[in-house]
């Protein structure tokens, strides 16, 4: 490291609502903020289609382009943008360094708004037959199905409403879950199980997806009481099975809930590590909504700022 390397005031990691939340605020608040936005700029956003309970768009507006009138927004302020993934961190002293690729750069404050993204089944052939009938998505892809019989995997919330979403399009949806009960709350339940398109299969596991090389033509399915395993001709496999939060990079660094969600300070955006905040999915597993990613998005910002402002009075 040369001596004359610049020292950011903030480096925030990651771009969904959280980080472009706080962009905004620590580039109006004059700290110049550096983004390191990562090479799937955007986060869950980008795959998410219609986006009606974001107040302030009564019509609604789509994921891209919430993102896209954020980022424009925190551009105008002057918050510069590397569209590269992190690849190392080191918070062990001050300042924090922050790596891409061999590049390194410093920062007086770090805000991490990594997010998460939605868990796998893990299943070779799954992977096989990604975005050729597999998807972790129906907002995006449940269009491509219409008129077809597909499978959704879960048993909460997500579950219900991507099984109650898809019978828009697909003629049939069976909702796939491992044990005799969902874990979904009881309205969205009852609607599910009210919709002749659906249909429950209880205490079964998928076990492989089939297909024909190009695109999924069924699912080999295993009963868990009965130990039987049968095939069904679906063509589509949803999963909705939870999420998993991008931390990987400050395992050994930074405070963790067993899940792997960053653990913050409660009604703060606060880490174990003085000057290192988190905003948005990657500590919150509760509400994991837009607005609630940028309301501690703008959380992160106040508290960088003033933890900055505390330092420099020192």
């Amino acid at each position: 490291m040369t001596q004359d390397q610049k020292v950011e005031n903030v480096i925030i990691i990651g771009s969904g609502p959280a980080g472009l939340t706080s962009a905004i605020y620590t580039s109006r608040a004059n700290l110049e903020p550096l983004m390191i936005e990562g090479e799937e700029a955007g986060g869950q956003l980008m795959t998410t289609t219609e986006v009606e309970n974001f107040p302030g768009f009564e019509h609604g507006i789509t994921g891209p382009d919430l993102i896209a009138v954020m980022r424009k927004q925190a551009e105008r302020f002057g918050t510069r943008f590397i569209t590269r993934n992190v690849t190392k961190v080191d918070f062990s002293q001050r300042p924090f360094k922050v790596w891409v690729s061999d590049k390194l750069y410093l920062a007086k404050s770090i805000i991490i708004s990594t997010g998460a993204s939605a868990k796998y089944l893990g299943l070779p052939s799954e992977k096989t037959y990604s975005n050729r009938g597999v998807s972790a998505c129906a907002t995006c892809d449940g269009a491509f199905f219409r008129n077809q019989e597909i499978g959704v995997v879960g048993g909460g919330d997500t579950a219900m409403e991507e099984a109650q979403f898809l019978t828009r399009f697909a003629s049939k949806v069976y909702l796939i879950h491992r044990r005799d009960s969902f874990r979904a709350s009881k309205i969205m339940v009852e609607r599910a199980l009210k919709n002749p398109k659906i249909e429950v299969l209880w205490n079964t596991e998928v076990q492989e997806v089939l297909g024909d090389g190009k695109s999924m033509t069924g699912a080999k399915l295993k009963n868990l009481v009965e130990g039987s395993v049968k095939e069904l001709p679906i063509t589509g496999l949803f999963l909705a099975i939870g999420h998993k939060p991008n931390t990987d990079l400050f395992k050994g660094m930074l405070d963790m809930n067993e899940t792997g969600y960053l653990i913050t300070q409660p009604n703060t955006t606060y880490t174990n590590i003085p000057g290192v905040f988190a905003a948005g999915d990657v500590q919150d597993h509760v509400y994991r909504q837009a607005i609630t990613a940028a309301g501690t998005g703008c959380m992160a910002a106040i508290d960088a700022e003033r933890w900055l402002e505390a330092q420099a009075s020192h």
